[in-house]
């Protein structure tokens, strides 16, 4: 590749930079935009598999609709006929305890009428009107039980074994949910800051959909957003695969990026990538600012597709997550020919169950045969499978999932102050500001506007809903 100028470069074809990019020429058709990506394909940790009639995904499994980045990107990638959903207040999801599964409604006062823990402890949840903050960076586990008691340890387990396959005696709320820990903050409690919140927003009257939102993916699978958008930009000239970056050089007018291909001039550098691929090319570009962590740890999981006959009696909804208490040798499992339609052949069902994170890491090391007879054997405890599976998988990790742990709070107000000194840089991809398809759509949109229109972009701090 000949030595090249132009307005953007972005580096990383995963949904962040081609959301990123797709924004940028929403926004400002005639910036000359160029994205890097090593791979031979598009969508980082986004990735489809289809065999003899089932689909399951290598990555994300969908994401909620109630975000507007992620609703405009679909637009922007003609998908709207292609979108699947399932509804929450429909699809219910499951939580194991004392060895079965217990449903578990998606709204707080259906919660508090369920029996699924002792009134004393719903009680209990009261006391966080008058629980001080605490101080420093609590882990999520002395976070919640501070606030609302130990018996809600087990839920908060399953809420974040099932977005960061973590451990939340390791995890810092300050980290994974900011949002909240600012409502306590300024209002004391969690309780009244959320009813703060709803006051507020009722009234300013807003329009936006109400009530529980759905999880969505596309008839094709996940992998269809990244194809559709890297598609575009492929036959424009405008995506170039098999590039990767090695070096970065800042220069007085922008950057220059040393690709295998040749270099490039950008004005406007984009690192689209995992925090842990985009650290080390940051330390040798800025050497005066090096950052407070060298690698955030991660959790790999691997995923084990079980294809059953319609014999099978799989609970309907979503699926299931087991907290660590329970010691189930399986995480949890999406039950996902439930969830969206051909996901399996017909007269048959689809379970996908999800073994390691970081709790146990050396469960992958096990063989194919051996993670399949024993997620086999620990589904078989929760439900009536009165057959063998007729079709059996393992989808090893190709990635792992950042950890939000001790020092990440302090590698945000590094970025913070990078993006303070080189406004012509900006850092967004999988983990800098979560790991769900809607946080990178919304960063992307947020560097889309610093570049086009500075003065309009503002950095908030969202309060994430809690699902299960």
């Amino acid at each position: 590749m000949k030595p090249s100028s132009y307005d953007v470069c972005i580096i990383g074809a995963g949904i962040s930079g081609l959301s990123t990019a797709a924004f940028l020429h929403l926004q400002q058709p005639e910036l000359q935009v160029l994205v890097l990506e090593k791979s031979l394909q598009p969508g980082g940790a986004i990735g489809t598999y289809s065999e003899s009639g089932y689909q399951a995904e290598w990555g994300p499994h969908g994401f909620l609709d109630n975000c507007e980045e992620s609703r405009t990107l679909i637009r922007l990638a003609g998908l709207e006929r292609e979108i699947a959903t399932a509804p929450l207040k429909e699809f219910v999801r499951y939580v194991c305890l004392d060895g079965r599964l217990r449903c578990i409604p998606q709204k707080p006062l259906q919660i508090l009428r369920e029996p699924l823990i002792p009134w004393s402890a719903k009680l209990r949840v009261l006391a966080d009107l008058w629980k001080k903050p605490l101080n420093g960076e609590p882990s999520v586990a002395q976070w919640t039980a501070h606030r609302f008691g130990t018996a809600l340890l087990p839920f908060a387990d399953a809420v974040f074994t099932g977005t960061y396959a973590g451990d939340i005696s390791r995890l810092k709320i300050d980290a994974v949910m900011p949002g909240v820990r600012e409502l306590e903050r300024q209002h004391g409690s969690v309780i009244r800051g959320v009813i703060s919140t709803m006051r507020g927003a009722a009234r300013q009257k807003k329009t936006e959909k109400r009530g529980l939102p759905a999880m969505t993916s596309f008839a094709g699978g996940m992998a269809m957003l990244p194809q559709r958008l890297a598609t575009g930009l492929a036959d424009k000239g405008n995506l170039v695969y098999g590039n990767g970056v090695h070096g970065l050089v800042r220069e007085n007018d922008g950057w220059r990026v040393l690709a295998e291909q040749g270099e490039v001039s950008c004005r406007h550098l984009v690192l689209a990538l995992p925090v842990n691929q985009c650290l080390p090319l940051l330390s040798g570009a800025l050497p005066a600012m090096p950052p407070p962590l060298a690698l955030l740890p991660e959790a790999r999981i691997a995923t084990v597709l079980l294809g059953f006959d319609d014999s099978a009696h799989i609970p309907f909804g979503f699926g299931y997550l087991a907290p660590e208490q329970e010691q189930r040798f399986t995480l949890g499992a999406l039950f996902s020919s439930h969830m969206f339609p051909g996901r399996a052949p017909v007269g048959h069902q689809l379970l996908e169950a999800l073994v390691g994170g970081r709790r146990h890491p050396d469960r992958l090391d096990l063989s194919d045969d051996q993670m399949i007879e024993s997620v086999y054997r620990d589904l078989g405890q929760l439900m009536e499978l009165r057959k063998p599976p007729c079709f059996t998988t393992v989808l090893r990790p190709r990635s792992g999932i950042p950890q939000l742990e001790e020092g990440y709070t302090k590698l945000l107000a590094w970025r913070h102050n990078i993006h303070a000194a080189c406004n012509h840089l900006h850092l967004c991809g999988f983990g800098w500001k979560g790991i769900g398809i809607n946080d990178m759509t919304k960063e992307a949109w947020q560097v889309a506007l610093k570049i086009c229109a500075p003065t309009a972009a503002r950095e908030k701090i969202e309060v994430k809903g809690v699902y299960f």
